[in-house]
């Protein structure tokens, strides 16, 4: 049997002695609730990292339940700002060493600020991106809040099945 590679996120969780769960799907699936599904997870508990920029041009990490997306004027609210945009997809990975569909609070380039959505209140843990399409963690909530710097704060709503401009 194959030795699992490990990726940048699960080296940074072992150097922290923070436990984690690996998990590996078919990287052409890129719908985050479809994920969830195929790994057997929870959608409520598996999350999805989303990199904003603010007005005043002060970048941000938000976490959110892959089932939801980002209400951008609470964002702004919990950040501080006058108003929070997505940054332009071909902006990801120059700014965080990142893919879009592998974006990790954990281990980006430079730590930004970082908030987790309300909804990760009452899990024990939660599951989001290894740094890498196609693979994902399972991570103790509290000691994922912790190594991130986090905060948290109530910004998602319900998807609109129209419009998913930010999932």
């Amino acid at each position: 049997m194959a030795k699992e590679e490990k990726t940048n996120v699960m080296r940074l969780l072992e150097a922290a002695k923070i436990p984690y769960t690996s998990h590996s799907y078919d990287p052409a699936v890129t719908d985050g609730r479809q994920v969830a599904k195929l790994l057997g997870e929870d959608p409520d508990a598996t999350f999805k990292t989303l990199v904003t920029v603010s007005d005043s041009k002060k970048y941000y990490v938000f976490v959110v339940p892959v089932n939801r997306e980002l209400d951008l004027k609470a964002c702004a609210r919990a950040a501080g700002e006058k108003s929070i945009a997505m940054i332009k997809q071909k902006e990801l990975f120059p700014l965080t060493g990142y893919l879009h569909g592998g974006c990790s609070p954990i281990g980006m380039k430079k730590q930004f600020p970082c908030f987790f959505d309300s909804a990760c209140e009452g899990l024990d843990s939660i599951t989001c991106s290894a740094g890498k399409v196609g693979r994902q963690v399972t991570v103790p909530l509290k000691e994922f809040l912790s190594l991130c710097k986090a905060k948290i704060a109530a910004f998602s709503r319900e998807i609109n099945e129209r419009s998913q401009s930010s999932s």
